[in-house]
């Protein structure tokens, strides 16, 4: 029950950082509340299965290119992302570029504050021990 809990946090995550990207820009839609919903699980199903096999293949350049490699294959999740939801749009290549830098930027935001609450209710459970 708790996978499903997590997979469930996940999903409602990516959703919410579509819908914060589709807000940002003009030039990206994340089309009705359903298909931001069905964005989000493909998005997350990408970054949890292919993201780390491209990754992993993309190690070599990833040394050449001083991480830049990396960015692509984050690209490349949010480009499927769109070629594979009807509604969920992003239009350009500089718009899927700011995309994925607001993607990475929002989910930094989000393990920040969750390290955060985590590390309180850490001493909080040792200071009532």
């Amino acid at each position: 029950m708790r996978f499903i809990g997590q997979l469930t946090i996940s999903w409602l995550t990516n959703a919410l950082v579509l819908a914060i990207v589709a807000w940002t820009f003009t030039t990206v839609d994340a089309g009705s509340f359903k298909q931001l919903l069905a964005a989000a699980a493909i998005f997350g199903v990408l970054n949890t299965i292919l993201k780390p096999v491209l990754r992993l293949l993309t190690l070599p350049l990833q040394v050449v290119t001083l991480g830049f490699a990396w960015f692509g294959v984050s690209m490349l999740m949010l480009w499927i992302t769109d070629a594979l939801v009807k509604g969920f749009d992003i239009h350009g290549f500089w718009a899927l570029v700011w995309a994925t830098v607001t993607v990475w930027l929002v989910n930094l935001v989000l393990e920040l504050l969750i390290a955060y609450f985590d590390r309180r209710e850490r001493h909080r459970r040792a200071a009532a021990a």
